[in-house]
């Protein structure tokens, strides 16, 4: 697999991002990455490589464009984000590479709720979604036109957060799951925390990626 950088751009935006296809790929998941991050994320580019070796392409977006990166109010503005994750969708729709693969979603801290409200309001199918250490509730008013089947990873360190996802389950419209990683902190740190948030997500995305959306 060759990581390939791409650009994906409208009349006002224009966002960067890094492609990788397997070479028999089973679906796609869009990463959205949370406040302060992006495509370079260690966190997310470590999910991303263990869904690659899994079968399934990734792509990681900068939802934000450099000139925003500092304003705090774009950074929280999640109507704005999850306008940029159907902006990246439809490119993924488009593109030839892409357009015929089961489409998934991975949101970190907000970026769980931008990919939860892009979800609810996309005209397309999203197959599944995998929220890790998320703030669901920031997408509140969405969660039950959510039907995409969706999974929740919180940390059993992160209890403020386990509170807003155990809220946020009871909302979602769609088939869910709450687990929570024994002895994990909000950033899933501790050793062998992320490897095993890689290896729910890649479960729940095979699991999801062979039904139709």
């Amino acid at each position: 697999m060759v990581e390939q950088t791409v650009t994906i751009r409208d009349d006002h935006t224009t966002l960067g991002g890094f492609l990788e296809i397997p070479s028999v790929p089973t679906g796609i998941v869009l990463f959205a990455h949370g406040s302060g991050s992006g495509r370079f994320s260690p966190r997310n580019r470590f999910v991303a490589r263990q869904l690659q070796q899994g079968g399934i392409a990734t792509l990681l977006i900068d939802l934000l464009m450099t000139d925003e990166e500092e304003d705090r109010r774009k950074v929280f503005d999640i109507d704005l984000l999850s306008d940029r994750v159907l902006m990246a969708s439809a490119w993924l729709r488009e593109d030839s590479r892409t357009k015929a693969l089961p489409l998934g979603y991975f949101g970190a801290s907000t970026g769980a709720a931008s990919a939860l409200q892009a979800a609810a309001q996309a005209s397309f199918g999203v197959s599944a979604i995998v929220s890790r250490g998320g703030r669901p509730d920031l997408a509140e008013r969405y969660l039950p036109q959510v039907t995409a089947p969706t999974l929740l990873l919180v940390g059993s360190e992160d209890h403020s957060v386990i509170e807003m996802n155990q809220h946020a389950y009871q909302l979602l419209g769609g088939p869910k799951q709450l687990m929570i990683i024994s002895g994990a902190t909000h950033l899933f740190d501790e050793p062998g925390a992320l490897e095993q948030v890689a290896e729910y997500a890649l479960k729940w995305f095979r699991q999801h990626f062979a039904r139709p959306a």
